[in-house]
């Protein structure tokens, strides 16, 4: 059997850094047992024997989020061999909170110390025989960025989960407190384990109720513990989980008092807080970080990325591998219908999407610079300051950063919100920032019909967050939704330069499953709107077709007249809008199997042409992508909205306000703006436009009807 060592420590420690230099490619992801919480297991580099498994990364051990409690719930019942709990060197005493928990476990740990390369660098000096020594366990300096360290870490953690040698626990508690819990532990010795007692102890003392709720302890024992606690909290004059975290507190800085020494003097500022002072600025920050944003987009849609697309799309596909494929299988003797679905329907489906591949692949690259070198972090603390005029927390950034990449994990990075009002407002509106899968109608849209306006997918991006922050005051106005935001901590991690083997583990994880899912639900879809597309019944009889006379030509044009006041009434943009639902890559795979060409190439006149015939004005086409990028999600993530929202009601509004909210957006778009471009005449349609835009500057600007009641009950 082999050693299972977990790897603990706090959000932004080198964690995954480390996770990723120990188990190289060895790596397989999947989910927690029971939730949508994200697991990493990894197998050593050099001993397939020893399992590494990257926990969440969490505060502490504490009920609070979703991490917190998968994380704390495998360690107490799973217990690992061995723990390596990574600690920060450069803010030790935040993370020793966590470490402080990690040893009341009863199983053995060994701390991994961090970023001492940035610790040497800052001048400070850390005594780590004397830390170890206080703590009762075994510290390794390392640097993971540097992989310094990692083989000694590896090393001493596999001895020392082979021996389950335990060192004594620090006292962490005194007085009252310890009386207090060693009188609990006498109490329950026999109903829990002992490998546990100790930690039991805590919570019982705390009142944590998740481990009461587990112990079901009998009335007569929880009224006697009760009396002792309530003692305890008499002579202390606080409730018990203020005293439990002080008192850790306490001990920490006693610590960190005796073992730590800063170099930096007071009013010195390190090259981190200089840089923040620029950043974070309350002027400067926001301009600064639209002007990032715009850089990436352009540099991954506009510059460099549409010319990789382009070698794709017009080399790759186009000239070698449709031909070669073609004359394969023509000189295999295979059928005209075969030789149709291969080429034009799975290639020339697949390829449209697969080619921008590589603009995907240059926007991941940059965001996982940006989030590793810490300036995403920042970002997270600036947009407090603007979510929370509109009832958000800056928590509700981080699902839609992530979101840039895919959906899915984006709605999952919402359990980190305490607040369940909020939460659910983040999941309904978190889809709204275009993804990874939206690029490549960006990019068709902004090269096929705006000329490749390098302008669009900034432009679709920062009208994500816009749509997001209306949706949200309107939503906070609810009575479902009211209430003030959660509070918002986060700790700001030093900068530094990032990793790249750890960027392009980012970017691989993130381009693969975009391509894992274009192998399967793409591939489907291209062979079910190719068959669509090429059949159907003329002269009465049924078979192959001409598009105009196909299935699909067929159920676009009987749903068309939803879409025609939205400017985009052919029966080929409904078909390929349909298509989104399933997978918002679908979209460009069918718009070019139905565009008659195959594979989208190069922005020439041919294809231009073609789309031309999809959307008779540019008006259309821009509504067309304001539709599909604020509708409901791919199935893929509406199922993760459906078990992470937990609650029937709330899913089915989440769903009719996306598709409701994107229609009017669309309606809205096309009518206001194709009149004021000189597009389109005034007409009926115009009218409902404007009675729209009027409903939602009401609900927008009324006043908040469940804001004074807060006030009252706050007096």
């Amino acid at each position: 059997m082999g050693i299972k060592i977990a790897l603990a420590g706090n959000p932004n420690c080198g964690k995954t850094t480390l996770f990723n230099d120990l188990t190289g490619s060895s790596q397989y992801g999947g989910n927690w047992p029971g939730v949508t919480v994200e697991k990493k297991d990894g197998k050593l580099k050099g001993n397939k024997e020893v399992i590494i498994q990257d926990l969440p990364g969490i505060y502490s051990l504490s009920p609070y989020t979703l991490e917190e409690v998968v994380t704390r719930k495998y360690l107490v019942t799973e217990r690992p061999d061995a723990i390596i709990n990574i600690i920060d060197g450069t803010n030790i005493e935040r993370n020793l909170y966590l470490t402080t928990q990690l040893l009341e476990l009863n199983i053995p740990v060994i701390i991994a110390l961090n970023m001492m390369d940035i610790v040497r660098k800052n001048g400070d000096k850390i005594d780590i025989d004397k830390l170890s020594k206080e703590l009762g366990c075994e510290i390794v300096p390392i640097s993971a960025l540097k992989k310094e360290g990692g083989e000694q870490l590896m090393k001493k953690a596999v001895e020392v989960a082979k021996s389950k040698k335990m060192a004594e626990a620090p006292h962490v508690f005194t007085g009252a407190v310890e009386h207090a819990i060693a009188h609990i532990e006498e109490s329950i010795e026999n109903i829990v384990s002992k490998e546990n007692l100790r930690w039991y102890a805590i919570k019982i003392f705390e009142r944590d109720e998740k481990v009461l709720e587990e112990l079901k302890l009998d009335t007569g024992l929880k009224q006697h513990l009760e009396e002792h606690i309530s003692d305890c909290e008499n002579e202390l004059e606080d409730d018990t989980e203020s005293i439990i975290t002080n008192q850790r507190y306490k001990y920490i800085t006693n610590v960190v008092s005796a073992s730590v020494h800063k170099n930096a003097k007071p009013g010195n500022l390190t090259v981190s807080d200089k840089i923040d002072r620029i950043v974070t600025n309350r002027i400067l920050a926001l301009p600064i970080f639209i002007l990032v944003m715009i850089g990436v987009y352009y540099i991954a849609v506009t510059s460099i990325g549409t010319d990789v697309t382009d070698w794709t799309n017009d080399v790759f596909v186009a000239e070698w591998i449709q031909p070669a494929v073609q004359g394969f299988l023509e000189r295999a003797g295979a059928s005209e219908w075969v030789v149709s679905l291969v080429v034009d329907g799975i290639i020339g489906g697949l390829g449209a999407p697969l080619g921008f591949v590589p603009q995907m692949a240059i926007v991941f690259f940059f965001l996982s610079i940006l989030e590793d070198c810490g300036y995403m972090a920042r970002v997270a603390f600036i947009m407090d300051r603007i979510f929370r005029r509109f009832g958000l927390s800056g928590k509700s950034f981080i699902p839609f950063l992530i979101s840039s990449g895919c959906a899915v994990p984006g709605i999952m990075a919402t359990r980190t919100i305490e607040n369940e009002k909020d939460r659910r407002m983040t999941i309904i509106t978190t889809t709204s920032i275009p993804c990874g899968a939206k690029l490549p109608v960006i990019a068709t849209i902004a090269g096929y019909l705006m000329g490749g306006a390098w302008w669009v997918a900034p432009l679709m991006y920062f009208s994500g967050i816009a749509f997001v922050i209306i949706s949200c005051i309107i939503m906070k106005k609810m009575r479902a939704f009211s209430g003030d935001p959660a509070p918002f901590v986060m700790e700001l991690p030093q900068y530094h330069i990032p990793g790249a083997k750890g960027i392009l583990i980012h970017v691989w994880e993130r381009v693969w499953a975009f391509i894992k899912k274009a192998g399967t639900i793409l591939f489907l879809c291209c062979v079910v709107m190719w068959f669509l597309a090429s059949f159907g019944f003329k002269g009465g009889t049924f078979g192959l077709v001409e598009a105009e006379d196909s299935l699909m030509a067929s159920i676009g044009g009987g749903v068309a007249w939803i879409f025609a006041p939205l400017g985009f009434g052919t029966w080929q943009a409904v078909a390929s809008s349909i298509s989104g639902f399933v997978a918002k890559e679908g979209i460009v795979s069918t718009m070019g199997v139905l565009s008659g060409l195959g594979e989208i190439e190069d922005y020439d006149a041919t294809m231009k042409a073609a789309f031309d015939n999809f959307f008779p004005t540019k008006i259309a086409a821009i509504s067309f992508l304001f539709f599909n990028l604020f509708d409901s999600p791919c199935l893929a993530a509406i199922s993760t909205i459906a078990k992470e929202m937990g609650s029937r009601k709330f899913f089915w509004f989440a769903i009719v306000y996306q598709n409701l909210a994107a229609y009017c957006l669309a309606l809205m778009v096309y009518q206001l703006g194709g009149l004021a471009t000189g597009e389109l005449s005034f007409s009926l349609w115009t009218c409902v436009a404007a009675l729209i835009l009027l409903v939602v500057l009401y609900l927008l600007f009324r006043p908040d009807p469940s804001k004074k009641v807060r006030l009252k009950a706050r007096q």
